[in-house]
């Protein structure tokens, strides 16, 4: 059995909010997650918004903290493509900038080799060099996501998270970036979790499927258990929705 990259042990996850008079409400937005990622694996996971999907990931990388139960990671620098690249780019800076931050955050590199690895890694998610000196607002929306992609990967991580990575993208150029994150994959031996309301993409892209609803994983197994036998109720009716 491959090593895990990841394991989440009952993880239950709140959200406060504060309503009138300034009364406090907690609501509980995951139930009971258990689920491990293994090396190499992709595996998807799918629901509708407002499932817990987005609130899981940040849970994760411990940018939500209101939670009980077990988070363990395997391997170190974790890190997430965002859905929205233009929305995650700081639009003062260049795009150089933007890709070398996470190696000046970490400290390790000077400045030359940082450069060469910023270079480096714009080359490979199909960037020129031309394009360090531009800012994000001169880039498309697919480029914006190759520039995400590169954040993600400058440190060399072995585990992503991919949250909604194309929805903001046209057909065509969510293809080409799913067979990106498919070289990737193979090349930096990368694990994802790839996050999608988008059951197409996720039979596309997945080794393992879970489906979640309203905060709970109502069914998981390989594409072919999943789409061919789902076995509750919520499961069917949203493949069969897929295929209208």
């Amino acid at each position: 059995m491959p090593d895990n990259v990841l394991e989440v042990k009952n993880l239950n996850a709140n959200y406060i909010t504060h309503g009138f008079l300034g009364k406090s409400t907690i609501k509980q937005v995951l139930f009971d997650i258990n689920f491990n990622v293994s090396q190499g694996e992709i595996l998807g996971l799918v629901g509708e918004s407002g499932c817990g999907k987005s609130t899981l990931s940040k849970t994760i990388l411990g940018l939500h903290t209101d939670y009980t139960g077990e988070i363990i990671h395997y391997t170190q620098r974790p890190q997430m493509v965002f859905q929205d690249p233009k929305g995650s780019l700081n639009p003062a800076k260049t795009i150089e900038w933007i890709v070398e931050e996470p190696l000046r955050a970490y400290g390790k590199y000077g400045k030359e080799e940082r450069k060469e690895r910023v270079m480096e890694m714009l080359k490979r998610v199909g960037l020129g060099h031309e394009y360090a000196d531009r800012k994000p607002r001169e880039l498309s929306g697919g480029q914006r996501q190759r520039v995400g992609i590169a954040v993600a990967l400058i440190q060399r991580p072995k585990f992503i998270i991919a949250d909604e990575p194309v929805s903001a993208l046209d057909v065509t150029i969510q293809a080409q970036i799913l067979e990106l994150l498919l070289e990737l994959r193979h090349e930096f031996d990368l694990s994802y979790l790839f996050i999608s309301h988008d059951l197409n993409v996720i039979r596309q892209m997945s080794d393992r499927v879970i489906i979640m609803h309203e905060g709970h994983f109502i069914e998981r197994g390989t594409p072919e258990e999943v789409f061919n036998s789902p076995k509750t109720e919520y499961s069917k009716k949203l493949i069969a929705a897929s295929l209208i």
